[in-house]
C-alpha cells in the first residue's frame, strides 16, 4: 500500500504482517505483548479519546517517557488526528520542560511515572496552553492513559477520525523534536510525515531486517534515530521488544534473542569493555586463547583481504571464543546499527570478525535523521567511515570542509525561528550540518564538529573528536575531553575506567580506596602518562596531549556533562572543571 503518513504504517502492518507480537514491553518483571490487531485497536481508541477531550488537527501533544508500547499508542493515536507530537527526554530539567512546553504550545502531556510528573507538576502552572496530563504508570490523583483509552471505547467516532486522517498530507508537520541544547536553548525541529518516511524508505533498502525477525529497542524513542528505526521495523513487519531499562539490556537480549538493535558507541564500548574484563579474569590457556582471538579480530579486513590462513584461524577463534560473544547478545544478533556519535573503528572491525555486523551511520535530528550508513555488503562498507548516502539524499563537502546535504529528509525549519532556519538551510536548499568531513571514494568520513574544532595560541587547528576516539582505545580511559583552545598545547580531562583501574591497582599492590586519592597516586599517574604517550604517537606534534587531569567520577546526563544521546557537553564540562583547567595551563 502507499505509505505517505506515519499512521499508514499501522494499516500496512495490519494488511501485510498480522502477527501475534507486533510490539511488546517489559514492566515489573514480565513481558506484555500486543498482537497487530490489539495494537491498532488501542491506537484507534486513543484517537477517539483525544477527540473526545477536544484535540484537533495541529494541536500539540507531548510524550515524556522511556520506551514502552504506550509511547507508540500515544504517538500514532495523536497523528491520526493530524495532531503534532512533541517527544521530550525524561532526563531533562524543569527549565527545559518549561521552555519546550511553552514554545510548542502543548495542550496534553503523557508522562510515564511519578518522577517525571513531579518535574512537570513544578512548572505546569507556568504553561498557559496546557489542559490535560495523563500518566502511563498509576499515579494517585492523575488520570491514567487507560482512562483516555476507555473514553475512546465509549465514544467511538470512526467517521471523524477517518476524515481527519484523510485530511493529513505527507508534507504536514508530524512532530516537533527539540534539540538537546548542547549549544544553547533547545530548538524545535519541524519534521513532516514525508521527511521521516523518506528516511524509512531509504534506510529500508539497505536494512537486512524483515518480518521474520525480532528486534530489541532501548535507545530513547524521543530521539529521531530510534523513532525512525522503529517506524522502519513497522514498515518491514519486524516484532519490536522494548527493554525494561538500560540496566537490563543484557538480560533482555538473552530473553528476546533479537536479530537486530540500534545503539550509540558509548554503550557498545561498555559491552566490549565487559567482554575484555571477563577475558582478564581467565587464567592459563583459556586466557591466552581469548586474547589470541581478540588480536586476530582486531586485524580483520573486509572483502576477504586477510587471506586463507587468517580465515582458518578465524574459524577456530569463532568456535572457541566469538560464538560465546554472540551468545551473550542473545545468540541471534546479525546486525547492530550505531549512530549519534563517532564509533571506534576497532569495535566495528572486531565485532564484524565475530559475525556481529556493526554498521555505523550518520545523521542529525534535522535530517530525519539518516544521511549515510554502511551496508551489509563488504563492498559498501568501510571501517572508520559512516558509509554511503541513502537513496534520494545528496552529500557534498563545502570549501571549508563542512558536510552539506540535500533531500526529502531535510526538516522544514526550526519552530518559531526563521532566522535560525536560514542559518542552516541555504538558498539552494543545502542543509549545513555543522560537521566537518571528507569523502574517501564513495564513503563519508567525519572528522569533527565544525564548532568543536579549536585553534591553539600557535595557530594550529585541533579536531578533538578524532583524538578522543583514539585515546578511548586505552582500557584505562572511560571518557576523555581534549582541550586547549587559545592555549599553547592540547591537554585532556580524563575519567578513568574504574573497573579496569581497580584490577590494575590490585595486581600492582596498590590499596583501592577513595577515588579522589587513587587518582593522585604516583603509580596511577605514571600508568596514565604511559597511555597518553602511547596514543600520542599517531598525532602530529602540535596535536599531542602534553598534560592531563584525572576526574574522580563519571560524566553523565544527570550530572549535566552529557546530552541525552551521550555526547559530551563541552562548555558545561569546562565550567565545572575550570580549576583543573587552570592547574593544567597556569601551574
Amino acid at each position: 500500500m502507499n505509505i505517505t503518513r506515519n499512521f499508514d504504517l499501522l494499516d500496512n502492518l495490519l494488511e501485510s504482517y498480522t502477527k501475534p507480537v507486533a510490539i511488546a514491553g517489559k514492566r515489573t518483571g514480565s513481558w506484555k505483548e500486543y498482537s497487530t490487531e490489539e495494537y491498532v485497536s488501542i491506537v484507534n481508541n486513543i484517537s477517539y479519546g483525544l477527540l473526545e477531550i477536544g484535540i484537533n488537527k495541529e494541536d500539540k501533544i507531548a510524550i515524556i517517557s522511556f520506551n514502552r508500547p504506550e509511547w507508540n499508542f500515544a504517538d500514532f493515536g495523536a497523528s491520526q488526528l493530524g495532531a503534532v507530537t512533541v517527544p521530550m527526554y525524561p532526563t531533562i530539567g524543569e527549565a527545559d520542560y518549561k521552555h519546550i512546553l511553552n514554545d510548542a504550545g502543548v495542550k496534553v502531556i503523557l508522562v510515564e511515572n511519578i518522577e517525571i510528573y513531579s518535574k512537570v507538576a513544578a512548572i505546569k502552572n507556568q504553561v498557559s496552553s496546557l489542559e490535560k496530563i495523563y500518566s502511563f504508570d498509576h499515579i494517585p490523583g492523575l488520570p491514567q492513559w487507560t482512562e483516555l483509552c476507555e473514553l475512546g471505547k465509549k465514544n467511538p467516532n470512526s467517521e471523524k477520525v477517518k476524515a481527519l486522517k484523510d485530511s493529513v498530507k505527507s508534507d504536514d508537520l508530524m512532530t516537533l523534536i527539540y534539540t538537546s541544547g548542547t549549544t544553547g536553548t533547545p530548538k524545535g525541529v519541524m519534521l513532516t510525515h514525508n521527511n521521516i518516511l523518506s528516511n524509512v524508505r531509504g534506510a529500508q533498502k539497505v536494512c537486512p531486517v524483515n518480518h521474520t525477525h525480532k528486534v530489541l529497542s532501548f535507545l530513547p524513542l524521543c530521539h529521531i534515530f530510534e523513532r525512525m528505526i522503529c517506524y522502519l521495523y513497522h514498515y518491514v513487519g519486524a516484532g519490536i521488544y522494548y527493554a525494561e531499562n538500560m540496566d537490563t539490556i543484557g538480560d533482555n537480549l538473552k530473553e528476546v534473542q533479537p536479530y537486530a538493535f540500534s545503539t550509540v558507541p558509548r554503550l557498545l564500548e561498555k559491552v566490549y569493555d565487559k567482554i575484555i574484563a571477563k577475558g582478564h579474569d581467565l587464567t592459563g590457556i583459556k586466557k591466552s586463547l581469548f586474547f589470541w582471538a581478540v588480536d586476530l579480530g582486531l586485524k580483520y579486513e573486509l572483502g576477504n583481504k586477510n587471506g586463507w590462513w587468517y580465515n582458518q584461524q578465524l574459524k577456530i577463534a569463532d568456535k572457541l571464543i566469538f560464538s560465546k560473544w554472540r551468545e551473550a547478545l542473545g545468540g541471534h544478533v546479525g546486525v547492530i546499527v550505531s549512530g549519534a556519535a563517532a564509533l571506534q573503528p576497532r569495535l566495528a572491525r572486531i565485532f564484524t570478525a565475530a559475525k556481529i555486523n556493526v554498521l555505523e551511520g550518520y545523521g542529525l535530528t534535522e535530517t530525519s535523521p539518516v544521511i549515510t550508513v554502511n551496508r551489509m555488503e563488504h563492498e559498501n562498507r568501510m571501517f572508520g567511515s559512516v558509509g554511503l548516502p541513502i537513496e534520494d539524499v545528496e552529500v557534498k563537502i563545502a570549501e571549508d570542509g563542512e558536510i552539506l546535504c540535500k533531500g526529502p529528509n531535510i526538516m522544514i525549519g526550526y519552530y518559531n525561528l526563521p532566522d535560525a532556519t536560514k542559518e542552516v538551510i541555504d538558498e539552494q536548499n543545502w542543509f549545513h550540518t555543522g560537521d566537518v568531513g571528507r569523502m574517501e571514494g564513495k564513503f563519508l568520513i567525519i572528522t569533527d564538529r565544525k564548532k568543536e574544532v579549536f585553534k591553539t595560541s600557535g595557530g594550529k587547528y585541533i579536531a578533538p573528536q578524532v583524538m578522543e576516539n583514539k585515546f578511548k582505545e586505552s582500557p584505562f580511559i572511560e571518557q576523555i575531553m581534549v582541550i586547549g583552545e587559545n592555549e599553547k598545547h592540547s591537554a585532556a580531562l580524563i575519567v578513568p575506567a574504574w573497573d579496569y583501574l581497580k584490577q590494575w591497582c590490585e595486581k600492582n599492590g596498590i590499596t583501592w580506596g577513595d577515588k579522589e586519592k587513587i587518582i593522585l597516586n604516583p603509580q596511577v599517574l605514571h600508568v596514565y602518562l604511559e597511555e597518553i604517550n602511547h596514543y600520542n604517537k599517531g598525532f602530529g606534534d602540535w596535536e599531542t596531549i602534553k598534560k592531563f587531569e584525572l576526574i574522580p567520577g563519571e560524566w553523565s546526563i544527570e550530572g549535566g556533562e552529557m546530552t541525552p544521546t551521550l555526547k559530551l557537553k563541552r562548555k558545561p564540562i569546562l565550567a565545572k572543571y575550570s580549576a583543573l583547567v587552570e592547574r593544567i595551563y597556569r601551574s
